[in-house]
């Protein structure tokens, strides 16, 4: 294996992510515009986001800067 080979766990978690994106994330984009533009508060924390949020943490891809899984809270 070379410095630039992708592990097994990576290339698996890769795959999940970019699944979770195609899904989930990239068709709510419309969802979080039209959410963001009618709460007209460039700080609101829309619904669509907390949905992508809760679905993240469920499958498992939340906070993937973490060196081992640590929980997420509740």
């Amino acid at each position: 294996m070379s410095l630039f080979d992708i592990s097994e766990p990576a290339r698996q978690l890769q795959k999940e992510l970019l699944d979770f994106m195609a899904s989930h994330v990239y068709p709510a984009e419309a969802v979080y515009e039209a959410q963001m533009r009618e709460a007209g508060d460039p700080h609101f924390h829309p619904p669509a986001l907390e949905e992508l949020e809760a679905e993240a943490k469920k499958r498992g891809l939340w906070n993937l800067f973490h060196p081992t899984p640590v929980p997420a809270p509740d």
